[in-house]
């Protein structure tokens, strides 16, 4: 029989292992209840993944909002955003009369042919001083036929030089020649057409008449134009206007004139000469260049544009030895801002004498030096001043 004292120990230890039991059973459920709960969280964030990773986002539409333009390069100068300005220069130069042959009916020594035989064709050249090489363009009149015609015109002096006389204005850097003048018709039409033929030989332009020399230098075109303007009829101002117009609807930009006119041996221009230069520059003309009296006469500067009433007598075969051998090569810069001509003015009036010896003619241009070349500048301001003053000095350069 059992005793109270081992009752009361297999009482206590049942009771131990109820508690033991119990807290088993209350951590497997803990247990169970944590696991249900964590696999519960998973599977719920699982599903907001998935469900966000497969949802298509649609881009909220633009209302009325135009296309996005693609970026624009900036240029790595800024400077070049801005217009430029384009400045051009453009230098004349013109003389007077190239009379490049001589008179058949009087013959003498030390003639034009003489010297051409005897010296060559370059001779004529060595003192011009390259005057004409250092410009854009240069124009003179050529008083002369350059023709073996012999059939002449009746009149008192008839000029005629060999055709190989046209390599004198390439030597020395002559563009283009004017032929509106009393002495190109010496030897009728056909000696014309000869002249125009041997010119072209040696690619000299010629302009006068119905003809009209056009070049364009550096991009910009350039005229000229020749008129007899021994009288001043509304014939002339017609064509005068016509041919300046049609120049400008071609794009021309710069328009000279060469005029044969005036009074032979007249220092003072005639009214028909300045109404004639008057008009063309009021209709358009740039630059007037006269010739004929075989004397200087003066400049006048006339609504900012200038003219060169006579240049005189430059390469001039016809006299023997002239009483007055002045002359001057009158130059003029043009210039240019993106292709408008300006109203900057830049001339320059460079003296010479027709013969490089003082007691005869002997066809050679002298570029002059002091004091001669003072001389002949103020003999240019003295005849300037009997026209309308001589406010061209201030030009100069």
């Amino acid at each position: 029989m059992r005793s109270r004292k081992d009752k009361s120990t297999e009482k206590r230890k049942s009771k131990k292992i109820v508690i033991w039991i119990m807290t088993l059973f209350l951590f497997g459920c803990l247990s169970g209840f944590s696991y249900f709960i964590y696999k519960k969280v998973y599977e719920e964030s699982n599903l907001v993944k998935n469900e966000t990773k497969n949802k298509v986002v649609e881009k909220p539409k633009s209302i009325n909002k135009p296309a996005t333009k693609p970026p624009v390069q900036k240029p790595e100068n800024n400077n070049t955003t801005i217009p430029k300005n384009i400045e051009t220069s453009i230098k004349i130069s013109a003389a007077g009369d190239f009379t490049l042959g001589f008179d058949e009916d009087f013959q003498y020594v030390n003639s034009f042919p003489a010297e051409a035989n005897k010296n060559g064709l370059a001779y004529f050249t060595k003192g011009l001083n390259n005057i004409f090489k250092q410009d854009d363009l240069s124009t003179v009149n050529l008083e002369t036929t350059l023709t073996n015609s012999k059939i002449k015109a009746t009149k008192t002096f008839r000029f005629k030089g060999d055709p190989s006389y046209a390599k004198i204005l390439t030597l020395s850097g002559i563009e283009a020649v004017n032929l509106a003048n009393n002495h190109s018709h010496d030897y009728l039409q056909k000696g014309f057409e000869d002249t125009i033929n041997n010119l072209k030989k040696e690619k000299i332009g010629y302009f006068g008449y119905n003809d009209q020399y056009v070049t364009t230098i550096k991009g910009v075109k350039v005229a000229a134009l020749g008129y007899e303007g021994w009288n001043d009829s509304p014939d002339l101002r017609i064509k005068i206007n016509n041919d300046i117009q049609n120049l400008r609807k071609n794009g021309v930009k710069i328009i000279l004139i060469h005029f044969h006119w005036g009074i032979e041996r007249d220092y003072v221009p005639n009214s028909t000469q300045k109404n004639l230069a008057h008009y063309a520059i009021d209709h358009g003309a740039d630059l007037i260049l006269g010739h004929h009296p075989h004397v200087v006469q003066g400049i006048e500067e006339y609504k900012g544009k200038f003219i060169v009433y006579s240049l005189g007598n430059f390469m001039f075969g016809g006299n023997k030895n002239p009483k007055d051998k002045d002359t001057f090569v009158f130059q003029q810069t043009f210039h240019l801002n993106n292709g408008i001509l300006t109203n900057q003015k830049e001339i320059k009036v460079v003296p010479f004498s027709v013969s490089s010896v003082s007691y005869r003619n002997n066809y050679q241009p002298l570029l002059l030096k002091d004091p001669e070349e003072q001389r002949v500048k103020k003999k240019i301001i003295y005849v300037s001043n009997k026209i309308h003053g001589s406010s061209w000095t201030q030009y100069e350069k």
